[in-house]
């Protein structure tokens, strides 16, 4: 498939000190554009400014695709050759799908829900609590400001009461057999390709992806903490190339 040169997506992404992507939800919608090679240009939010601008694109609240009602978030596209605006990642997933069809992403399989269900019931707070309070160290003062105020209001205590390493640590042991358990569920079709369906991606291994990526880029050692399980190396590894555009 030939590279469009013109960019047709411009990608609302949230900013870092790091001046590449971070965000978990936003990588899924990175690594599709990549993979499909539609080309697109970012534009970086700070977290207080993310409402607004979006307000101000004419984006209206509604339900997001878990029937839950909707907040102004990352990502958003604005697709450039019709005009249409949207936020929520399934929902630009679905659009890029029908308007960009090859190559194929499988949006979801029976497979792809388990893992996807399991990934966040057995690591998910494990995942959260270890990144959240690193994630505030690649702010700006002004979204400093603003995510500690968030989090800490929603947590009930500081983000820095989740840093003790052996609670850390034990949290991370107490999920391993689940983990691993994860793990061999992503290697079902090892056989055929590194990927959950095997062969080629489907957006299961971007949500997967997309989390260790964001890992990666807050703090190493988080991420090092789950590339010891071989389903998630193998489908980070081999949705590496389809990384190389971050910024």
């Amino acid at each position: 498939m030939a590279t469009r040169a013109t960019p047709e997506i411009v990608l609302y992404d949230l900013a870092c000190t790091k001046n590449v992507c971070f965000s978990p939800t936003v990588w899924r919608i990175r690594l599709m554009l990549n993979y499909k090679q539609i080309p697109y240009r970012t534009i970086f939010l700070e977290f207080p400014d993310i409402e607004p601008t979006l307000k101000g694109l004419g984006l209206a609240l509604g339900k997001s695709a878990s029937g839950s009602k909707s907040k102004y978030t990352v990502p958003a596209i604005h697709h450039v050759p019709t005009g249409v605006y949207m936020m929520e990642s399934t929902s630009i997933a679905r659009f890029l799908e029908s308007t960009y069809p090859e190559p194929p992403v499988p949006l979801t399989s029976e497979l792809g829900r388990e893992i996807e269900a399991k990934a966040r019931a057995v690591g998910g707070t494990a995942f959260r609590n270890s990144i959240m309070p690193r994630e505030i160290r690649i702010l700006s003062p002004r979204s400093q400001e603003y995510f500690r105020r968030t989090r800490e209001a929603a947590l009930g205590h500081r983000l820095e009461d989740l840093l003790d390493p052996d609670q850390e640590d034990q949290a991370w042991d107490a999920v391993d057999d689940g983990m691993r358990a994860v793990s061999e569920l992503m290697r079902m079709h090892s056989a055929e390709g590194p990927f959950v369906l095997g062969s080629r991606p489907s957006f299961t291994d971007f949500f997967i992806a997309g989390s260790l990526q964001s890992a990666r880029m807050v703090d190493e050692a988080v991420f090092q903490r789950n590339m010891k399980y071989p389903g998630y190396k193998d489908i980070y590894e081999a949705c590496l190339p389809h990384m190389q555009k971050n910024d």
